[in-house]
């Protein structure tokens, strides 16, 4: 067989496809316990590594990953793919990495915002507690306000004290 028809070219990268695709998923997996600036950089040079094509024939316009096209012309010495191939990487690398750089300007702020929201919430919160009067008092109304639902006026269990535990 001296070509590849069509059929095989497409189920040559489904096939590809899946494989890059588990692989990511376990490079995820591995660097899940890295801080999270670090990990987060990684996974895309990973998906960048995995996923960028490269033309193999400009005639037909085959491609083919760029990472197995590099790996191969450098092991084997044949063709002559692998600069185009490298330049290509460094292309989509430069291109992943400027977006990333984008989404985490515009993230850090947000989350900068957020964070201070929640610190202010707990301050305010524990504020409350230590005002809380009821709090401090060592039995409390044995009716429906420890369920965390507001008590009724009217309800004759008000009138039983009970210890807290």
């Amino acid at each position: 067989m001296d070509t590849m028809t069509e059929n095989d070219y497409l189920i040559a990268w489904g096939f590809y496809a899946f494989a890059a695709l588990g692989c990511l998923l376990v490079w995820m997996r591995m660097t899940r316990w890295m801080w999270r600036w670090l990990r987060e950089p990684l996974r895309l040079l990973m998906a960048v590594l995995l996923f960028s094509p490269t033309i193999i024939d400009p005639v037909k316009e085959k491609v083919a990953p760029a990472i197995a096209i590099t790996v191969l012309d450098l092991a084997f010495k044949v063709g002559n793919n692998a600069w185009r191939a490298i330049s290509d990487l460094f292309m989509y690398g430069m291109i992943a990495f400027g977006i990333y750089l984008v989404f985490v300007a515009i993230r850090f702020p947000i989350e900068r915002a957020s964070r201070a929201r929640k610190e202010q919430a707990e301050a305010a919160k524990a504020a409350a507690r230590a005002d809380d009067p009821e709090d401090d008092q060592p039995f409390g109304g044995a009716g429906d306000d420890r369920y965390g639902r507001p008590p009724v006026p009217s309800n004759p269990q008000r009138l039983r004290v009970e210890p807290r535990l």
